[in-house]
């Protein structure tokens, strides 16, 4: 198993000292992400809706890294004024920013692609816009700074796949992939730039977002094992952070992708995996 000290050395935006950013962590991946890095020695800012869940994990991580360390601002990453004041806070207490994890999501289901436009409006506001004003916020120090840093954007197989059951939360996610394998290529292309950007895929993970489950599922990963992976393969370089789960492996969820870009090649009906026409056809390329 690969050492902190190991990953720090190949990863010097993850160094002890440096300041990581990260949204969405009140709970779930963010919060496993807080922890983590508090633990290797970075200093954390916490940004989330403002209440008492911020506070609890604002002393959790302050339990770990040492208050001076730790910075909570309450945050509606739906609202760029607000992203562009934690930026300043971020930078005002601790200076410059090595790691940003855009991680801030919802899962409401706001329904039928003709009903409820304010709620598929505010969803698409924290899931996919979110990421744009932290990506606005943060990335012009990042790179002006000249230092390593790195941009973490939390997408979704489901942005990938688009299975029927929450077609605004895929939409959302999608948004997500695409914008950040442009803003991958931005970064690369700029010059003198030691900044990278990567997508973080999780599977099945019990989070604030798991519907119904007020205990982890067997086949969920917990938010502390998406991280080990995601550090993993930051340390390898990795772009796409594809996490399995306990339920499926890599080769299932590359099954599934497969099929879903073949929709396009074969010409197929829109989410054929799930049309009657193509379950048997399905079926049969998953077991091959």
């Amino acid at each position: 198993m690969t050492s902190d000290a190991e990953i720090q050395t190949a990863l010097p935006a993850l160094a002890s000292g440096n300041v990581a950013v990260i949204t969405g962590s009140a709970s779930g991946i963010g919060l496993a992400a807080a922890k983590r890095l508090a633990a290797m020695g970075m200093k954390i800012v916490l940004a989330d809706i403002g209440g008492a869940r911020l506070d609890a994990a604002a002393g959790a991580v302050a339990a770990i890294g040492g208050e001076d360390g730790v910075l909570a601002v309450a945050t509606d990453v739906a609202k760029a004024d607000e992203v562009d004041r934690l930026a300043q806070k971020a930078h005002s207490a601790f200076g410059g920013v090595s790691l940003l994890m855009n991680n801030a999501g919802v899962g409401d289901n706001p329904g039928k692609p003709w009903e409820n436009r304010d709620a598929w409006k505010r969803l698409l506001d924290i899931n996919f816009w979110g990421v744009v004003h932290g990506v606005e916020a943060f990335s012009p120090a990042m790179l002006a700074s000249g230092k390593p840093g790195l941009i973490v954007n939390t997408g979704s197989k489901q942005g990938i796949t688009t299975p029927p059951g929450n077609l605004a939360y895929n939409v959302s996610k999608s948004g997500v992939k695409t914008f950040t394998e442009g803003l991958a290529h931005a970064l690369r292309n700029e010059p003198g730039a030691k900044v990278s950007a990567h997508l973080l895929i999780p599977g099945f993970t019990f989070t604030g977002l798991t519907e119904g489950a007020v205990e982890k599922p067997a086949g969920a990963w917990t938010g502390e094992q998406v991280i080990d992976f995601m550090l993993a393969s930051l340390l390898h370089g990795d772009f796409y952070i594809l996490c399995p789960d306990n339920e499926v492996a890599r080769p299932t969820d590359e099954k599934r992708m497969a099929w879903a870009i073949g929709d396009i090649i074969e010409n197929r009906p829109a989410l054929s995996r799930w049309h009657p026409d193509h379950k048997d056809a399905f079926a049969s390329f998953m077991n091959d």
